[in-house]
C-alpha cells in the first residue's frame, strides 16, 4: 500500500510541474530577439542639448516597427516608417518623417545603431543636423 500510494505522490507531482515546463519552452527568447520591448534613453546634437525618449519596438524575425515617445508632451510620438535589423552585424536602419512645429514643414530623420549588450547607440541626423543617441532596453 505504501509503494502505491508514493508511486501516485510521484505521479501526481510529475503531472502539476509538466505544464511549467511546456510554458517554459514557449516563452519569448530574449536571445532571439534582442530588440522588441521599450528602450529609454536620449538624443541629441551634444551633451548639453539633450531629448529624453522611449522608443517601443517590435521584431518579428523579419520586419521591425517602432514609435518614438517623446516626454516632453507638447511633441508628438512618431512613428518609424523604415526600419530594419541585422542580426549578423547587430545594427539598427530607422528612418521617419516629422512635421516641425515650426513651420509644418516635413523633417526626414535617419538614425543608424548599433545594439551590444541591452543599448543601443549610434547617429541621427535631418538636413544639416547630426548628433548620437543612447537607448538602453528596459
Amino acid at each position: 500500500m505504501k509503494t502505491a500510494l508514493r508511486i501516485l505522490c510521484l505521479m501526481i507531482c510529475i503531472a502539476l510541474t509538466l505544464p511549467a515546463f511546456a510554458f517554459q519552452n514557449k516563452a519569448p527568447n530574449k536571445t532571439t530577439d534582442p530588440l522588441t520591448g521599450t528602450w529609454s534613453g536620449d538624443w541629441g546634437p551634444n551633451a548639453a542639448d539633450r531629448n529624453t525618449v522611449n522608443v517601443d519596438l517590435k521584431w518579428d524575425g523579419k520586419a521591425l516597427t517602432g514609435v518614438v515617445h517623446s516626454i516632453n508632451y507638447q511633441r508628438a510620438d512618431v512613428t518609424l516608417q523604415k526600419a530594419t535589423y541585422d542580426s549578423a552585424k547587430g545594427t539598427v536602419h530607422m528612418e521617419a518623417d516629422v512635421t516641425n512645429p515650426r513651420g509644418g514643414a516635413t523633417v526626414h530623420y535617419v538614425i543608424d545603431g548599433t545594439i551590444k549588450n541591452g543599448s543601443m547607440t549610434g547617429s541621427w541626423n535631418h538636413g544639416n543636423s547630426k548628433g548620437d543617441f543612447k537607448l538602453t532596453k528596459k
